[in-house]
This record gives C-alpha cells, sequence and structure tokens, in this order.
C-alpha cells in the first residue's frame, strides 16, 4: 500500500483528496494536518467522511514532519508559499510531493514572484518539478519527485487549445490568428473555504460577475502551457478573462479562436477525436453535442465540445470539469497513480452525479 499524508486536510481539495483516496485500492491515507482543527477528528470537521476516516488533524509539529517523512507520498493542499517551505527535507527523505497551489507550477522565477508575491526559496528543486498535467506530462510523471498541480483554469484552457497547437506544429504553418480568447467561468468553491464577504450567500447567489480583468494569475501559467508544454512554434497573445458563477462547483471555458485561410481546410472535429481517443478522463463530445458542469460534478472527466465556421472563420472550443477534481484533487490523485506506476483510473472511477 502506498502510505499518503496530506498536509492541509480542512480545505475543499483536502477533502476531495480523502474522498477520492478512500477508494483507491492501493492507498493508505494515514496522515492530515492542520493547525487549526489540530486534535479535531476529520468526521467532525466534514460529517460526510462519517465511516471513511477516523483520522485526528496533526499539528504541524517536529513529530508529525517525522511521520511525513515515513510517507511514499505527501500532497499540500495548502495556500501558496507552505509547500516550497518543506519541499527540501520532504525529497532529501524520498518522499515524493504532490503540491494543490502554485509553488511548483510556474517555472519562471520572476513570473512567480511577480504573481504570487512570494520570493522562491527552492529555485533548484523548482527545475526538477513536473507539471501536472497527465495528458502532455505523463512521460515526465513517471519519474517525477515533485509535482505542481495545475490550476484549475489553465488545465481547461491548454487541455482545449493542445488539439489546435499540435496540429498547427505538425503542418508548421499558421492555422489560429495569434490572439486566443478564453471566457471562463466558475463555480465559487474555486475561490477556497474561507469566510470572505464577495463569497458568502447573499453576495454571490443570483449574481454573475467577471474578475482579474486586469491580469489573472493564471494567465501566465496558460501562457506556459502553449509556449512551453505544448511547444508552439507560433506567437500568441492570451486574453484570459474569469467569472464567478453562483454555483458550487464546476468550471465552463469557452475558448475563442480565429482561424486563417488554412485553418478553415482542417476537420477539427476530427482532430480533437483523434488527440483525445485513448485518454479516458477527456471525453470529446459528438459534432453537435454541448457540454454542462453538472454532466462531470464529482468526477474527474473532463468534457470538451467543438464548433467550427468555416464561412466565418471561426472555431469555437467549449471545456467544462469539476473546478475541484480534474481542476484540482482528481488531477492530484491521477498524477500520483503515473508516479507509481499505477493504473490512472484507481480511486477516480466516480460516476458524475445528475441532478
Amino acid at each position: 500500500m502506498i502510505s499518503v499524508a496530506i498536509v492541509g486536510g480542512t480545505g475543499y481539495t483536502g477533502v476531495e483528496l480523502i474522498r477520492l483516496l478512500a477508494s483507491h485500492p492501493q492507498v493508505s491515507v494515514d496522515l492530515l494536518t492542520s493547525r487549526g482543527q489540530a486534535g479535531v477528528r476529520v468526521d467532525e470537521v466534514f460529517p460526510s467522511l462519517r465511516g471513511v476516516s477516523e483520522l485526528v488533524y496533526q499539528d504541524m509539529d517536529e513529530a508529525t514532519f517525522a511521520a511525513l517523512e515515513s510517507s511514499d507520498v505527501v500532497f499540500f493542499a495548502t495556500p501558496h508559499g507552505v509547500a516550497m517551505q518543506h519541499a527540501k527535507r520532504l525529497t532529501d527523505a524520498g518522499v515524493k510531493i504532490v503540491d494543490l497551489a502554485a509553488d511548483f507550477r510556474l517555472q519562471s522565477l520572476s513570473a512567480f514572484e511577480s504573481w504570487y508575491k512570494h520570493s522562491h526559496v527552492c529555485p533548484e528543486l523548482l527545475k526538477q518539478a513536473v507539471y501536472g498535467l497527465p495528458e502532455i506530462t505523463r512521460d515526465q510523471l513517471k519519474s517525477a519527485s515533485i509535482v505542481g498541480n495545475p490550476g484549475c483554469y489553465p488545465t481547461t484552457a491548454i487541455l482545449g487549445l493542445k488539439p489546435v497547437i499540435e496540429c498547427q506544429n505538425a503542418q508548421s504553418k499558421r492555422l489560429i490568428e495569434p490572439k486566443i480568447i478564453v471566457d471562463a467561468k466558475s463555480g465559487v468553491s474555486g475561490a477556497g473555504r474561507k469566510a470572505e464577504l464577495g463569497l458568502n450567500f447573499a453576495e454571490s447567489a443570483d449574481n454573475f460577475k467577471a474578475y482579474g480583468v486586469t491580469g489573472h494569475r493564471h494567465l501566465p501559467e496558460i501562457e506556459q502551457g502553449v509556449e512551453q508544454l505544448l511547444g508552439s512554434q507560433f506567437p500568441h497573445r492570451i486574453r484570459f478573462i474569469p467569472h464567478l458563477v453562483p454555483m458550487i462547483r464546476g468550471m465552463f471555458s469557452t475558448i475563442h479562436l480565429s482561424l486563417t485561410d488554412a485553418g478553415t481546410e482542417i476537420n477539427w472535429q476530427q482532430q480533437f477525436e483523434d488527440c483525445y481517443a485513448s485518454e479516458r478522463f477527456v471525453d470529446v463530445l459528438p459534432a453537435g453535442q454541448y457540454p454542462d458542469t453538472r454532466s462531470v460534478r464529482a468526477s474527474n472527466r473532463l468534457r470538451i465540445a467543438v464548433y467550427q465556421d468555416s464561412a466565418h472563420h471561426e472555431l469555437t472550443v467549449l471545456v467544462v470539469q469539476d473546478n475541484l477534481v480534474k481542476g484540482a484533487a482528481g488531477q492530484a490523485v491521477q498524477s500520483m497513480n503515473v508516479m507509481f506506476g499505477l493504473d490512472e483510473s484507481l480511486g477516480l472511477s466516480h460516476v458524475p452525479l445528475v441532478p
């Protein structure tokens, strides 16, 4: 059995990890930490876990850290800046790390420090980190010791753009115009489990708003995905606008692309189907069908639809996911499975909840 510890097990991604790993046949969750809930049973904080886990949250003292060093893998479901404080000691002990925050996502130190307002304390480990998007970085994940779990918005954007950029690279000519527009919406759980005025019911219900209009920290991650992960041969200008919608969980990203004359000659529906034919967690819908967020609720599945209007040189890619699963905890478990040579679907076979 793989011994798992979760640091920061009281947030939404932390409880999602517990929920998913409870059905994983090769994993034992042996340690949970929380400074605020130290000494409290996890099923007291989350009654949904009664009969699932009787673990007690531990404070991050020296004894707890020694226990972490005995784990096979540690998930950090913590705020930005926490995982990098402990990464060296854990990796020196042979422990694998999956960080659900941003400490190991961006390879550019200047971008990280500019957007997240932290100085990176272990840049040498950052260079070793693998971006945890198995549909693109599967081979690197197999030997990874540190994984930077992608942000929720970048997951939809990068996977939504993957077939387009790969086709363009293969043909070595522009198939889309340089400007890419990513119009994205997320449920309020994407902001985390915290008391904040803009997230309470009276403020967020019956309301719809954009945020991060002048710049959002997921933008450099999307740019990194297009330029480095997908290795685009052509520069692109990405305009990314996130929105908050009055639902708890779910994410819908609509990507607007303008086709060149060469791009109108491509059958993009077929291109997307071929690209993801062997991916169990990416579902390309048949032509004429379009996704909704509840079709992926509580599952690790990401669904994509493509609409091509060659007469007007337009391509629209519609992507949905559960922001807490494929957009966070589920993707982290998927990456862990790859790291340990396991079937990627272990712990992730949950059918979406409807209604």
